[in-house]
């Protein structure tokens, strides 16, 4: 398995809270999103992106990319490649590596064989274009095929490229047969539930980070909290925006508040004397309350004392 360089590994540590879909043919959308606060565009080859505009959309996600190419960029660029079962997922790697993208999301995954598999890719393609190795990472889309659901294991140990793991509740349905992903209140149905939970199990089993689905009503912000805030609750470490204006709900959803913070630190202060279980306000708290108070100080890139 390729070990991953120094300045890659550096590249790696960082938790992206929210990534923002992008329309890979829209030059007005690249340029307004780029301007935005979020932690990371995904520039979309796939489902935003008409067949017969793929090449226009190859070319713009090219050049959006080599503009920033060895500068400091004050978002993450990755962009959402077709699946590997297509044919059109090579020319898009093949298209798109130069302008040295920090990370590819890979759709329509069937197990972490994928993940492998283009991690392999990458390799030969950052030689090509003189990119340090490693440096490309991945998210995997993970739930968006009925044989998926069966190999979320499989991600574990698949390549050290994976950043994370995603899921989805728009594809799947389509590929069972559903008419829709909701039951009768108007929840995600039991199946759809279920692949949330997978997910967020396979990435906590790889040592990967799971990233939330999409909210797909974007003029719902209160919905849109509630449902974020709800995700960093289960352990999801941020999540998928689909408009702009959802990038700063999401970014407060996956920040932990000074009042989190401070608990934190008095929870990490209480284990300072290496005992195993400590009282703190009238509660008993061991190593899995400590390893949450770390958790959070990570997420608000707080430094232990």
């Amino acid at each position: 398995m390729q070990a991953v360089g120094a300045d890659a590994q550096e590249a790696h540590a960082m938790t992206l809270r929210s990534m923002l879909f992008v329309p890979g043919d829209s030059e007005r959308k690249l340029a307004k999103a780029s301007a935005g606060p979020a932690d990371a565009l995904i520039l979309d080859l796939e489902d935003a992106v008409a067949k017969e505009r793929l090449p226009l959309a190859r070319g713009m996600v090219a050049e959006f990319l080599k503009a920033s190419r060895g500068r400091v960029r004050p978002r993450q660029l990755w962009v959402r490649i077709n699946p590997l079962s297509t044919p059109d997922a090579l020319p898009d790697l093949a298209a798109i590596v130069g302008g040295a993208p920090d990370g590819i999301v890979l759709p329509k995954t069937d197990s972490g064989a994928d993940a492998t598999l283009l991690g392999h890719y990458l390799t030969a393609l950052e030689t090509r274009e003189g990119i340090e190795p490693g440096a490309i990472r991945i998210l995997a889309v993970a739930t968006e095929t009925p044989a998926a659901m069966f190999t979320l294991g499989s991600f574990a140990g698949s390549t050290p490229r994976l950043y994370g793991l995603t899921w989805g509740a728009e594809d799947l349905p389509a590929a069972v047969g559903a008419s829709t992903n909701l039951d009768d209140t108007g929840q995600l149905d039991f199946t759809y539930r279920l692949a949330r939970s997978l997910c967020l199990l396979g990435a906590s089993a790889a040592g990967v980070e799971p990233v939330d689905t999409v909210y797909t009503d974007f003029r719902d912000s209160a919905g849109l909290l509630r449902n974020a805030q709800a995700a960093r609750r289960a352990g999801f470490t941020g999540k998928i925006a689909i408009h702009p204006d959802q990038v700063e709900i999401i970014n407060q959803a996956f920040t932990p508040s000074a009042d989190e913070i401070a608990y934190a630190k008095r929870v990490i202060e209480a284990f300072a004397a290496g005992v195993g279980t400590v009282s703190l306000d009238g509660r008993m708290l061991d190593m899995p309350h400590l390893k949450q108070a770390r958790r959070v100080l990570a997420m608000a890139k707080v430094e232990e004392k």
